[in-house]
């Protein structure tokens, strides 16, 4: 069952679907061929938060979707998730309950993971794929990605996780600073956040996070793979190895960037995205 509680103060907070007893956040925008966007896993993060200077471009040639995943944003909490199948059944149940078959995805940092998850479990449910800066191997967990995942809610705190994912301090305004530690601080988003990430062994994680190698190297479809070269969180050679294994798989790493190419390269990752989706790797 789906509702549209769209709240212009609000703007993370976009329409709601129901299924299996479950609700799931999500924008919807555009029309066309439709692109699903799954988001990353900072403190405070939100579909909204994570593609808002995106899903405006993005949606001026297909039909846009970005949910806020189980734990997140203004979706159901399932408390401590320990299997990323939790994830891949919520993508694949809300895809079902907007009577969508097939989609391209874009998958940002732990949503990559999830992304590479979902295209070995449903491969023919997907047409391209997108992955930025993403978790699905298992690598040595950073220091940075153990300091956002440890995040506990205070304003410095928030100021030094987002030093982490961005190579360019100055987009780090104390209002964008202080409205991600609002959003870090609700109950429902940090209980289950913590829940799930905050752990002393945060290494488990990343393996939770990661597709098995064999199970990457036998997917069939066309993947761009995106980078920043000063990436903190997901380390590059971690990325480097995923585009060797997959068959059909370009890389592209982005100087002067961290971890936020969607933003820091918004430019870049808007056209190349689209341009990608329409006409393929061979382009």
């Amino acid at each position: 069952m789906a509702s549209s509680t769209l709240d212009t103060a609000r703007p993370e907070i976009g329409r709601s679907l129901v299924v299996g007893g479950s609700s799931t956040n999500y924008h919807d925008v555009g029309e066309g061929d439709p692109v699903l966007l799954v988001h990353g896993s900072g403190p405070g993060v939100t579909a909204w938060a994570n593609w808002r200077l995106n899903m405006p471009v993005l949606a001026e040639d297909f039909r846009v979707i970005a949910p806020d995943m189980f734990g997140f944003g203004y979706s159901d909490s399932k408390g401590r998730i320990e299997d990323k199948q939790i994830w891949v059944d919520q993508l694949a149940g809300f895809l079902d309950g907007l009577g969508i078959d097939k989609v391209s995805m874009v998958g940002n940092s732990f949503g990559g993971g999830i992304t590479l998850a979902f295209m070995i479990a449903h491969p023919d449910r997907v047409e391209r794929a997108v992955l930025m800066g993403p978790a699905g191997l298992n690598f040595p967990i950073t220091p940075a990605l153990d300091k956002v995942w440890g995040y506990e809610p205070s304003v410095e705190a928030m100021r030094d996780s987002l030093k982490y994912l961005a190579w360019d301090h100055s987009r780090l305004t104390e209002d964008l600073i202080q409205s991600r530690y609002v959003a870090s601080a609700r109950p429902e988003a940090h209980e289950p956040y913590h829940a799930t990430f905050g752990g002393a062994d945060r290494q488990r994680n990343v393996a939770m996070l990661a597709s098995r190698e064999e199970d990457i190297a036998a997917l069939e479809h066309e993947t761009l793979i995106l980078h920043g070269v000063a990436d903190q969180v997901i380390p590059l050679d971690s990325t480097v190895k995923l585009a060797g294994l997959m068959k059909r798989a370009d890389l592209h790493v982005f100087a002067e960037c961290g971890h936020w190419v969607q933003i820091e390269r918004m430019a870049s990752f808007n056209r190349m995205v689209a341009e990608f989706f329409k006409n393929g790797l061979k382009a």
